[in-house]
């Protein structure tokens, strides 16, 4: 099933934190693995960006683990697709995630399909790279509106049901990109970093509803991040020789358990953290 809200212009797609190919083959799961279990069994999510990507990976384990997920992206073929092979676990909704109207959409549809909201995944956002001095105010715009105004608004627009769940979880996107001063990256950073610190303040604010807020730091490749290494090779290698554990992130082996982790009950005592997923590239103090 999928939905289409109008959106008010086109957006980029999302850039994640650059990182270089995996040498290896992700390990596939092992029988009765965590990977197989059912820890999400009976939650209902929306996933921003869910259509391609760390959010489709996100997508595709959460509704393997027993929840079922409103998917939010601009890419139509992509959203259809994902909803044609998760079936009625899954509903797509095509929009802009900048328009608060598409947040509001989505909370709506989650609560007509699947009855309640449990889990927030903010994991959308665009950005275009260039020095500082060279990036203008559209490009900030998009960082912005992508990024920390879409975060806001679909917190927003979900709080009312999380509350009623009783025992919710927002799990929102910051980047080593921010962490790290990645060049060329001054909008995106910027963006990021401002939703480290809007999560920590929530984290607070809602924990008297049981709602917990954390951030994801991912470091993983993606069909955006390719681009980007094929662009920009010299800062591609630098991130190379950051990863300690000798691997790169692989969106559904590495990044999307990490996330399906903080959406579960086992992290219901984890809140207003950050959780670096990146093979021990930026160790936090």
């Amino acid at each position: 099933m999928y939905l289409v809200v109008e959106h008010r212009k086109k957006r980029l797609r999302r850039c994640a934190w650059p990182v270089p190919p995996v040498d290896a083959a992700p390990r596939a799961p092992t029988k009765g693995s965590a990977m197989e279990n059912l820890s999400l069994q009976g939650k209902s999510a929306v996933v921003t960006g869910g259509a391609s990507g760390i959010g489709g990976a996100v997508t595709k384990l959460f509704v393997a683990r027993g929840a079922r997920v409103v998917v939010v992206d601009l890419q139509q073929e992509a959203g259809e697709a994902l909803a044609r092979e998760l079936g009625d676990a899954v509903v797509f909704l095509q929009g802009d995630v900048s328009d608060p109207a598409v947040a509001r959409a989505a909370v709506a549809a989650a609560v007509e399909r699947f009855g309640k909201l449990d889990v927030l995944v903010n994991n959308a956002s665009a950005s275009r790279q260039k020095p500082f001095e060279e990036q203008t105010d559209d490009d900030w715009d998009l960082a912005m509106g992508s990024g920390l105004y879409s975060t806001r608004n679909f917190m927003l627009a979900a709080l009312p049901e999380l509350k009623k769940t009783g025992n919710a979880s927002v799990i929102n996107f910051g980047s080593g990109a921010g962490l790290d001063g990645q060049v060329n990256q001054a909008s995106y950073a910027a963006a990021k970093e401002a939703i480290r610190g809007l999560s920590r303040v929530v984290a607070n604010e809602w924990a008297p509803f049981n709602i917990r807020v954390n951030v994801v730091c991912p470091m993983a490749m993606t069909g955006g991040v390719a681009q980007w290494a094929q662009a920009r090779p010299e800062q591609y290698a630098q991130s190379a020789a950051k990863v300690p554990l000798g691997r790169f992130g692989d969106p559904d082996h590495d990044v999307a358990p990490i996330i399906a982790f903080l959406a579960s009950d086992d992290a219901q005592y984890m809140t207003g953290q950050t959780v670096m997923a990146d093979g021990g590239a930026i160790k936090l103090r």
